[in-house]
This record gives C-alpha cells, structure tokens and sequence, in this order.
C-alpha cells in the first residue's frame, strides 16, 4: 500500500488530507533468541516490512487513531488527559503508551493529532508488530511537533510501553532493531550495556525466506514470562558463586563446570540455551565478518537445536517447519526467530532453490499441520523514519 492510498484513506475519514507520513520496520532476530533479557547478545536486522502511518496535528486535544489492519475497530480516540491503558482501545494502546511516557519524560505534546495506520507485518506473526507500532509512534511524535528525542531515548521508551503500560516482561532488542537498524546489515547488540555494531551481511547468491506458522502466538499470554523467571531462578543460583548480574556474562566453560549449583534439571537446561546461545552470536559475528555464511548458517541450526531442546519454545508447528527446511537443497541453515510459541521461523536458501524450496516445505507443512505456511522474501532495510510526503508519492 502507498502513502497515496493512506492519505485518501486519511481523508475519507477526516476529511482533510495529513501532512506528514512516518516508516517503522518489522525485525527479524537472524540469531541469539531469549538471550536479551538475560544480558546477552543478540544478531537481528530490520526488514522491509513494517508499518506505515501517515498524520496531522489538531489544534485541540484530541487524538485519533484509525488502523486498516482492523478497521472493525473503527476510529479510537482520547485526550491527551487520558492517557490510561484501555483494553477496549486494543492496538492503540502501543501509541497511546508511547505518548504517555514522552509526556511523562517533559517532552511537550501541546496539541492532538489524527493519524492512519497500515501495517504489512503478518499479524501475530513474531516479526515484533508492537514495537513497531512503539517507534512509529516515537518517530511520529518527532516529527509533528519537533520534539527532538534522541533515538536511543525512544527505544527504551518503547521498552517500557511493553514491559510496564502493555505487561510483556520482554527486553529491548525489538525496539533496538526497529530504531537503529541498516540496510543490509545486522546488528550485534549487547543487551546489558547497549554497545553495538553493525555488521555487513552479503547474501549475494542467496536469500532469507521468512517463514510464518500462521500459529498466533499471543506473547502476553504464553510461557514467556515463566521462561524469564526460570532464568532468574538459575542466574541466583549461580550468583551463589559467580558476581554476575546476568547470565550472559558466563561463558560456556564456566557454566559447564558450575552448573551442578542449578539443583532443577529444567531450570539448567534452561541457563544452558541462555550461555551457549550468547557465545553462538559472538561467534556469528565473526563467521560473517569473514563472509563465512555457511558456517553461520550452521550456528543457526544450532540455535533451533538448542531452542527446541532445552529452552523447549518451539512446538510442533515451528519444528516442521525447521526440519523440512533442513533436508531441502540450497540451505544454508534453518531455525524459529522471535519468541516461539507459534510465530515464524527464517532459513537462507541459495536464490535458484527458492520456488523449489516454498513448494515443498509448504507441502510438508501443510501434511503434517493441516493448514498452510506462508512463505516471504526478506530483505533488510534501515530503521523507523519519517518519509518525505513528496518523495513517497
């Protein structure tokens, strides 16, 4: 969908036509999963889906939001005054959430704005649609009223709009990705100090396929915030030895020879994926900073491995998924990105194999799950922005 379509939607709507029209990708996580609440690193990149919104400032108090992705929703609106989490304003408490918290942080909002929003993120999907809608909200509100809000800042403010005003207890590398990413480059991301850095990814002779379930996984409700605590668990278990404050500061050696102090098999299981996970995307950075991309492609089947065994995120629907795209042609490598529970999963498939590739781990999903995969080509692109009104028509 163009910005042309959403300003006459804008102005069906509102009947007058925006001003301004702002970009926030999706991401996906290329590896290094659970790993960014418990102080690790992690690999991902923006992508080129994502979430449009085009705006107008009001000269009242009034704030309008209207998604074409749930139109059934109609138009949500409230005032500035009001900015109080509101089940039956669904989506629109991400904006809502953002606003409050700018507000909150001494940024002035001095007036209202009407706004539409399209997403193309497949719903549900895992490619972090919420924090999407976070930083197109943080860039939105830059952009209206000159607010000037360092970028960083808008990320850990679309953290906090997860974790405190929606109730995910999740970490920062979905607003870091979606803030800071780069055309065709990953970012290797310290989630204890936020210390990064971009490294070129050349897929010249191969593409990354996204993979979706077309399972809805709803992260508030799932297993995520248990599998948090469980690392809580082994991470002051191991405190009892080690002055860590996370378990991405171990390596695997110190974890191997320490691990007898997590008494709970399930809870070191657990830790394992966490420590071993970290050092896979230490060393996927180095794989690909020597153009290594099939030694990188078979970090990532261990990262689903390892996902599947001893983080036990996975489910039926994901390993299909991977395990169908292990066995195809051209693959480089295979595994779940995002949360788990349903979601996507992403492979790097040799450009020639691609339509063989679709064809036949869709037909093997479909065998075995009784419905149908749906299958994109991604490519990575920069992070949320505002887009030039004249330049997008």
């Amino acid at each position: 969908m163009t910005i042309m379509t959403l300003n006459k939607i804008f102005l069906d709507i509102f009947h007058v036509l925006p001003r301004q029209a702002f970009f926030a990708p999706g991401r996906i996580n290329l590896i290094g999963e659970h790993t960014d609440y418990n102080g690790g690193h992690v690999f991902p990149c923006a992508i080129t889906y994502g979430t449009y919104a085009v705006a107008r400032k009001r000269e009242d108090q009034l704030v309008r939001l209207y998604s074409t992705n749930f139109p059934d929703k109609g138009i949500i609106e409230f005032e500035l005054n009001q900015l109080n989490y509101d089940k039956a304003h669904n989506w629109a408490n991400y904006p809502k959430g953002m606003i409050r918290y700018i507000m909150e942080s001494g940024f002035k909002i001095p007036t209202g704005f009407d706004c539409v929003i399209k997403g193309n993120i497949p719903n549900g999907a895992g490619l972090s649609s919420s924090a999407s809608i976070e930083l197109l909200t943080g860039v939105l509100l830059n952009g209206l009223f000159d607010l000037k809000i360092p970028r960083i800042d808008l990320i850990k403010l679309g953290k906090k709009v997860e974790n405190e005003f929606i109730g995910v207890n999740s970490g920062i590398m979905d607003q870091f990705a979606i803030g800071m990413g780069m055309k065709d480059a990953g970012i290797l991301l310290d989630c204890q100090t936020l210390k990064y850095e971009y490294a070129p990814i050349h897929l010249e002779n191969h593409k990354i396929l996204i993979m979706n379930t077309n399972k809805r996984r709803e992260l508030a409700d799932s297993k995520y915030n248990e599998r948090r605590s469980e690392c809580e668990e082994a991470l002051a278990r191991l405190q009892q030895k080690f002055p860590i404050e996370a378990l991405g500061q171990l390596s695997e050696e110190e974890f191997d020879e320490n691990q007898s102090l997590i008494t709970d098999e399930t809870v070191r299981k657990r830790a394992k994926h966490a420590v071993y996970e970290n050092m896979r995307t230490l060393k996927a950075l180095n794989e690909l900073k020597d153009g290594n991309v099939e030694a990188f492609g078979q970090l990532m089947n261990q990262s689903h491995v390892s996902l599947r065994d001893d983080y036990e995120v996975t489910g039926k629907e994901l390993d299909t998924l991977v395990e169908a795209a292990w066995s195809q042609p051209g693959v480089l490598g295979a595994r779940m990105t995002g949360a788990g529970f349903g979601g996507c999963a992403i492979a790097i498939v040799a450009n020639e194999e691609v339509e063989n590739f679709i064809t036949n781990v869709g037909a093997v999903y479909l065998d075995k799950i009784g419905y149908e995969a749906d299958f994109y080509v991604a490519s990575i692109g920069d992070g949320a922005r505002e887009i030039d009104m004249e330049e997008a028509l």
